[in-house]
């Protein structure tokens, strides 16, 4: 396959994989000769996921939870490859936001990404290793949406934490970009956009009128992580079928 150009043998760790994009992100590496770490707080999820593909290590830690997160991660072999992909998306009206969900989403959204990053960028240097790292941010980073006053500034937040990231571990060559999807076709997203006039208002916002599909956001990353992006940091790249063009 020739997007997964330098992925073979490289380790790589892929937080939020116990669902969604993260799990098939997690799937996609291990098919292409990567030796890949699962993350994921729940347990079941990464059993299962043991269960599809034996070949993956899994490990069980809420990111939310920085001690636990270090003790954790200096038990994972050398990581080459990171994606930062776990995220909540605990939506309230902007007058209704509360401490509880404004703390939880940028513990997790951006603290952890942080973290991990950290982690993860100060064992590349130490083994003197090219690193790549792609964060799973947003459309809705650069776009307001109704009830996302939260998940929209953990995002923007994360677009400029990615570009911080490409700077100063530029010089390391280790790579730094996200991936911006609009709404995506996992199990979670088609059962919260089933209905016909909520789907037709979004879409209707997207040049190529439909949602993104798991692989789109998949294969976008794959290609971040790969020698084939090897000038690439610094990066936004938009999967939304042109959302963020209007």
């Amino acid at each position: 396959m020739e997007v997964a150009q330098g992925l073979c043998g490289r380790g790589a760790l892929v937080t939020g994989a116990g669902k969604g994009i993260g799990r098939a992100v997690a799937v996609a590496l291990n098919r292409a000769g990567a030796r890949v770490t699962a993350l994921s707080q729940t347990k079941a999820d990464l059993d299962s996921l043991e269960q599809e593909c034996p070949g993956i290590q899994t490990l069980c830690v809420d990111l939310g939870d920085w001690e636990a997160t270090e003790a954790t991660l200096n038990t994972v072999g050398a990581v080459y490859l990171l994606v930062n992909n776990a995220a909540v998306a605990l939506l309230q009206p902007f007058l209704e936001v509360t401490k509880e969900a404004f703390d939880r989403s940028f513990d997790v959204n951006l603290r952890a990404a942080l973290h991990v990053s950290q982690i993860v960028a100060r064992q590349m240097i130490a083994r003197g290793v090219p690193g790549a790292i792609v964060n799973v941010s947003s459309q809705a980073s650069q776009r307001a949406l109704q009830d996302h006053t939260v998940y929209c500034a953990t995002k923007c937040a994360l677009d400029m934490l990615t570009k911080t990231m490409a700077l100063e571990l530029g010089p390391h060559q280790i790579r730094v970009n996200s991936v911006n999807p609009t709404v995506v076709m996992t199990d979670m997203g088609r059962l919260n956009w089933t209905e016909p006039q909520k789907v037709a208002a979004m879409t209707s916002r997207i040049p190529l009128g439909k949602f993104a599909e798991v692989d789109d956001v998949v294969n976008s990353i794959l290609f971040l992580l790969s020698n084939q992006s090897a000038m690439t940091t610094g990066a936004m790249l938009p999967v939304d079928g042109g959302f963020l063009a209007c």
